[in-house]
């Protein structure tokens, strides 16, 4: 089974990439982030005709998430719950071939001390109450998504430049172990332990060919389904501009394989 995480920076400005990329990969899933578009534009019939299955939680110019899938998604929830009420639409859930998935875009902060970053803080604390509430450690289950945060120095090229920033402060990243402590493995650190591969890079000063990135797209599992993957890697042509007039997302999508 092929999991795969994308943030695309817009469904409409990258329509024709992602398209692409399904019929070239055929993952099995592919959990998407930052849409950008409400569920009645997004491209749904184009997608169908590929032979994929799309639950869509779209939210019109910000956020917005999906979970693309080859067999049907059944027991499909948006948000974190029917109390919760954040008019945001970052979280989306289904269970694919029994295996529970989720696709998260978490808050990016803006700045540290912010609202905005104590709402990140906030929401993430929200994620692992969530994932208390309605899931279990023991069952598959596959978190994926864009989570703002690089966990480990070694997932940051420029420390210097990011280390006060939102993406690796403190408070984020002890936010993210604990949804890890919940009882998720971190797949791509599994089988890339070294680090210094990356999932992000900024449009601007040539961060892409010099390979300044941060890690912050993340693909975690259950343990009893993490022991059962078999590779993880990041697709960089996908980052590339290529045959494509468009220009690509400031991120490259994170695969995961499980013998399942």
């Amino acid at each position: 089974m092929k999991i795969a995480t994308w943030n695309v920076n817009s469904i409409n400005a990258r329509r024709e990439r992602v398209l692409t990329w399904l019929r070239l990969h055929r993952p099995d899933v592919l959990c998407l982030q930052e849409l950008k578009v409400a569920d009645a534009a997004f491209p749904l019939e184009a997608v169908e005709e590929l032979g994929y299955h799309a639950a869509v939680y779209g939210q019109r110019t910000y956020n917005g998430v999906a979970i693309l899938s080859r067999a049907p998604a059944r027991d499909i929830e948006v948000g974190m719950g029917p109390a919760d009420r954040d008019p945001q639409a970052r979280l989306a859930a289904a269970t694919v071939d029994g295996v529970r998935v989720l696709s998260a875009y978490v808050p990016n902060g803006a700045r540290v001390g912010t609202d905005k970053y104590g709402y990140k803080l906030d929401w993430l604390r929200r994620l692992r109450e969530h994932l208390e509430q309605t899931a279990s450690p023991s069952e598959a289950l596959v978190l994926a998504g864009d989570f703002n945060v690089a966990p480990r120095d070694r997932d940051v090229n420029q420390l210097e430049d990011w280390k006060d920033s939102v993406l690796c402060h403190y408070a984020a990243r002890g936010a993210l172990e604990r949804i890890r402590d919940w009882g998720l493995g971190d797949v791509f650190e599994r089988h890339n332990p070294e680090g210094s591969i990356y999932t992000w890079w900024a449009y601007q000063r040539l961060a892409f060919p010099r390979n300044n990135g941060l890690r912050i797209d993340h693909i975690y599992a259950t343990e009893s389904l993490a022991e059962r993957s078999t590779d993880a890697f990041v697709d960089r042509e996908a980052r590339k501009k290529g045959p494509f007039s468009e220009k690509p997302s400031d991120h490259a999508p994170v695969v995961a394989e499980f013998d399942v």
